[in-house]
């Protein structure tokens, strides 16, 4: 899962992980709302996609694995005597939302999205494995492996669907991209110690 395989341009700053670790409870309490946005993120696309059968077929039991991986973070919480708290304000997903493009047609507002999901999960991915890797409490460090795994396949599911509703051409030149912008976005924000992203 090295990041040229997810693709990113920039790796996380390494000082992130070792932060996150002492802040343990700040970072299960954001990544338990990340878990609930991509749920809500793979509803919202089925809803407003619903005649895309392919994407509906595939994002479905997303749906439900996303939302058992949210149910799955907040047994981390209880088990460490924490409680979910308040969501937080996301100024990385909120700077991504800038750059996805606005306009166009229903294809391409489509494929925005679509690349937009896959971006997050990459980079969700990328987290976990920091975690799995280098996070001392030996539970937690499990319990982002199999994570990760699961991530990945989403990543991958977002940008087949994708260069399913356009060429495969138009999509690598739009996810590259993206991929530039998400670099600069990163490289500009401080790392912080209660936020997965």
């Amino acid at each position: 899962m090295e990041k040229h395989v997810l693709g990113l341009e920039l790796p996380t700053d390494p000082r992130w992980v070792n932060i996150a670790e002492k802040n343990i409870a700040e970072i299960l309490i954001d990544h338990a709302y990340c878990e609930q946005k991509a749920a809500s993120s793979c509803i919202s696309l089925i809803v407003n996609y619903p005649e895309k059968t392919e994407l509906v077929e595939m994002l479905t039991p997303v749906v439900a694995e996303e939302w058992a991986h949210f149910e799955r973070v907040l047994d981390q919480l209880k088990k460490r005597g924490y409680t979910l708290g308040y969501q937080r304000k996301d100024e990385y997903v909120e700077q991504l939302q800038k750059i996805v493009k606005k306009g166009g047609s229903r294809e391409q507002q489509l494929v925005e999205k679509l690349l937009l999901n896959a971006l997050i999960e990459a980079r969700s991915c990328e987290r976990f494995r920091l975690l799995w890797k280098e996070i001392g409490d030996a539970e937690l460090s499990n319990f982002y492996y199999e994570l990760m795994v699961s991530e990945a396949g989403h990543y991958k599911n977002f940008l087949r669907l994708a260069k399913t509703y356009m060429d495969a051409d138009t999509v690598e030149k739009r996810w590259r991209e993206i991929l530039e912008q998400e670099a600069a976005i990163l490289e500009n924000m401080e790392v912080r110690a209660d936020r997965m992203h």
